[in-house]
């Protein structure tokens, strides 16, 4: 560490607080504007600024000066606000519309404009996407008020070439959830001491949102609103640079690109991005840095092969994505091994290099927008180079699921038109040629074998869409909203009966609302033809039947309640007047059995996987519209589980006592379910909650040991991890957990190393790996080969009268696996439907 860093890092409080520590370089400022400190009264770095005052404050600046204006992009889960400040010279401002029709003729590739140096360049400077790793928004409140009130010459030529927009926090839930934590705990005078509770965040932690979601994974997903409020808007700007700001961990110093390099054999990504322009920002940072004697590494880590970073996604825009990680003080102050870092310390570095990414682009903001224009072309003729001329997908069984696929497309801009045979096609030539690819197309080799995230994103696969590649499109009519992509008839009033088809998406949610009601609903664990009002239809395993005379509810009811769930989640019903099939079991049948409403509970807390319990949190809040308790883990010892007929075990540690154990155990032999998911199955298999196995590394006792060298150990033993790959299982389309589904092979998501062995019971494995499993992602052969192919993905074991049901896979990965949420979902409706034959 250098002298002059060392010197910085131990700077007393009184003295680091000081205004002149930040901005003293970029004197003079207007007397009119308000500075941070004098906005908020206390010095950038005395606290944590609650996400509001973060706001309050760019409104502020917004309302006095003329070089800024104010935009809400959306609201938080929590319903916070999400506002980007937008910066540059009254002129631009005044002409920002003419500014923003020059700057996306560069994004078109019919377009051939060459005033490459006459457009402001157009940058976003994006902070705190992990809540916990506060630094940058505080930097943001410094770099709004530099942009916005400095006269220094070095600050007005920016801003006369740039329209600078500061999204000041990208995750203002998960932001405030730390800052509350971090000023509760903050002690005066300050604590360093890395055991003290200010530097020791509790389960959940601020790093994600409401929900418990990584929001830097979720560009490419847009699950939250969030991303999706962002998305919006970075499609009618297109930025040339957007910084992404981070923490890591306070033993570190500071990172910035180029980055390791990418994962991929052939990454879509542009050459010149990844290599040329992160070296050119590269030496900017490096000499800014150097300026302020900080130290900084470059290259080692953090690859951005997974295309929904906020540092990868722009870069995929025809951008330039800008990764920092700052060494965090996690709190106001913390003792290292290089002495004591604080927190205006990690604030300085990132304000510093908010600073720099302006001053790089400003002075190639030529090469930024010919390379913007480069890269749209290039998608065209790339495209027009491949063989595969697009995509054709669809599913005659679910159109809510295509539907959800569809609005995913359109929100990156992808085009998506009806094809002459009633299916949907993505043609390749179009400008968002490299987010076709990304959505469909899937790999088998890779440069790299140790990812920072998942080595497999191919989103068709995540909606279990059929799909496939063709040579030749035919375009009908384009899609600009999925509006109208779901279209089911009208029902007529029954006295006798209804059926609801349970292959639609939206169904669970529509069986929720009914059970909700009051209303009975039965599922049929057999197929059968019926002749309903409107003609002869087939119905899968487990179609809800709702029988009118069975209600305690008048048939006029039952009838509106059918019409208000088919208004609200568009699922095809039927009604019929005689209980007597054409083919397959009548309506009385005992293979028709009424559906018992779902009390779930789920164990969330210190050691268990909060991402996971998360993503089960929000499909039942926000897609089945369904409760689901919480408990603690503190508070389970004294939970009383008899008001339950589902527990929730996600991947996690768990550690209960014998007692608490039992006390599950008790509770699913008297004829309960529980689900556990990845690690909690293999939690449930060594505790002997049920009688399954995993399957282990075989010993070998004659293995000769071969030497390697000690630097090599991390990768290599870093590769064998499974970071997160896509994989095809043979699925039990006839077990309660399969209904729904037609296909006897689905794709499933697999980021953990938990191998079940399947079940010695021929009627418990409901689904398996195939022998010819990968779809897409990177495995080791030896993962593939001894572990994953002989082993299950799902088993149903029996404890008593109830049942386990046990997912080595997690099926609601990051809230986008709508393939795979029918199988959770299942489980929770028709658990105690499977009584698995001893």
């Amino acid at each position: 560490m250098s002298k002059k860093l060392l010197v910085l890092a131990l700077l007393c409080s009184t003295t680091i607080f000081a205004q002149d520590y930040f901005l003293k370089k970029f004197e003079p400022f207007k007397k009119d504007i308000p500075s941070p400190e004098e906005f908020l009264e206390y010095g950038i770095g005395e606290h944590h600024t609650r996400h509001d005052l973060i706001v309050a404050y760019l409104e502020k600046l917004a309302e006095v000066s003329d070089r800024a204006t104010i935009y809400q992009y959306g609201k938080t889960h929590e319903g916070r606000k999400l506002v980007i400040l937008t910066i540059s010279t009254p002129e631009n401002l005044s002409n920002l519309d003419g500014l923003k029709q020059q700057h996306l003729a560069f994004t078109d590739p019919a377009k051939s404009v060459t005033n490459y140096d006459e457009v402001p360049v157009f940058i976003n400077l994006a902070y705190n996407v992990h809540g916990n790793e506060p630094s940058s928004s505080e930097a943001a409140l410094l770099s709004a008020y530099t942009f916005v009130a400095s006269e220094n010459p070095e600050i007005v030529n920016y801003i006369n070439n740039a329209v600078i927009f500061i999204d000041p926090t990208i995750n203002p839930d998960g932001r405030d959830r730390h800052t509350q934590w971090a000023n509760s705990y903050q002690g005066t005078p300050l604590v360093p001491d890395p055991q003290d509770a200010e530097h020791n965040e509790n389960w959940p932690m601020g790093r994600t949102n409401h929900y418990w979601f990584d929001l830097n994974r979720d560009w490419l997903l847009a699950i939250n609103p969030e991303s999706r409020g962002k998305l919006n808007w970075y499609h009618q700007w297109y930025p040339n640079v957007v910084t992404d700001f981070h923490e890591m961990g306070s033993q570190s110093t500071y990172f910035f690109e180029p980055m390791k390099a990418n994962g991929s054999l052939d990454p879509i990504m542009p050459k010149e991005n990844y290599e040329d322009l992160n070296t050119l920002f590269g030496d900017y940072f490096a000499k800014a840095l150097d300026n302020i004697g900080s130290l900084y590494f470059t290259k080692e880590v953090f690859d951005g092969t997974y295309p929904g970073y906020g540092s990868s996604y722009p870069d995929l825009q025809g951008g330039l994505g800008l990764l920092f990680e700052q060494a965090s003080s996690r709190g106001h102050k913390q003792t290292t091994d290089f002495g004591e870092i604080t927190f205006p310390f990690t604030i300085r570095n990132q304000f510093t290099s908010s600073i720099t990414t302006v001053k790089a682009a400003v002075e190639n903001k030529a090469m930024m927008r010919k390379y913007q224009q480069d890269f749209f072309k290039s998608a065209l003729s790339k495209a027009s180079k491949s063989k595969i001329k697009g995509y054709t997908f669809g599913d005659d069984f679910d159109q809510n699921r295509v539907k959800a696929f569809i609005d995913k497309l359109l929100l990156h801009r992808i085009e998506v038109y009806k094809s002459s045979n009633g299916s949907y096609v993505v043609p390749t030539k179009q400008p968002q040629y490299r987010m076709v690819q990304t959505m469909f197309e899937t790999y088998d080799k890779y440069r790299d074998s140790v990812y920072y995230d998942a080595s497999a994103w191919s989103l068709a696969n995540f909606y279990n869409m059929k799909y496939k590649p063709v040579s030749n499109v035919s375009l009908g009519e384009k899609i600009d909203n999925t509006t109208n992509i779901v279209s089911v008839p009208n029902f007529e009033k029954s006295e006798y009966a209804y059926i609801l088809d349970w292959d639609d998406y939206n169904t669970p949610a529509a069986l929720h609302q009914l059970q909700t009601a009051g209303l009975v609903v039965s599922s049929s664990s057999k197929p059968f033809s019926s002749q309903t009002v409107t003609g002869e239809k087939s119905f899968n395993y487990g179609a809800l039947v709702l029988p009118v005379s069975l209600q305690k509810k008048s048939s006029e009811e039952v009838n509106q309640a059918l019409k208000k769930v088919q208004d609200k989640f568009q699922i095809p019903i039927y009604a019929i007047n005689t209980g007597l099939n054409l083919k397959g079991n009548d309506l009385g049948s005992r293979s028709i059995s009424a559906i018992s409403k779902p009390k779930i509970a789920m164990l969330i807390g210190n050691g268990v996987s909060s991402y996971e319990a998360g993503e089960v949190w929000h499909l039942l809040d926000t897609r089945v519209g369904m409760p689901i308790t919480k408990i603690p883990m503190r508070n389970f010892s004294r939970s009383n589980l008899s008001g339950y007929n589902t527990l929730v075990m996600v991947s996690g540690k768990y550690d209960l006592d014998d007692k608490e154990q039992n006390k599950i155990k008790d509770w699913v032999n008297s004829g309960n379910t529980l689900i556990t998911i990845g690690t909690a199955s293999k939690w449930a298999i060594d505790k002997k909650l049920v009688e399954e196995k995993l399957i282990e590394a075989k010993k070998d006792s004659t293995k000769t040991i071969v030497r390697k060298p000690y630097v090599n150990a991390e990768e290599n033993n870093g590769k064998e991890s499974l970071g997160g790959a896509i994989f095809r299982v043979e699925l039990d389309v006839t077990h309660p957990l399969g209904f729904g589904y037609h296909d006897a092979t689905i794709p499933v998501y697999k980021n953990n190393t938990v191998w079940l062995a399947p079940s010695k019971n021929e009627y418990a494995t409901v689904a398996k790996y195939t022998q010819d499993p990968h779809i897409d992602g990177f495995i080791t052969d030896k993962n593939l080969n001894e572990f994953l192919k002989p082993a299950a993905s799902l088993i149903v074991s029996k404890v008593g009268s109830g049942r386990v049901v046990l997912f080595a896979d997690n099926p609601n990965f990051r809230g986008s696996w709508y393939g795979t949420n029918r199988l959770f979902i299942n489980a929770l409706f028709l658990g105690d439907k499977i009584n698995v034959p001893e």
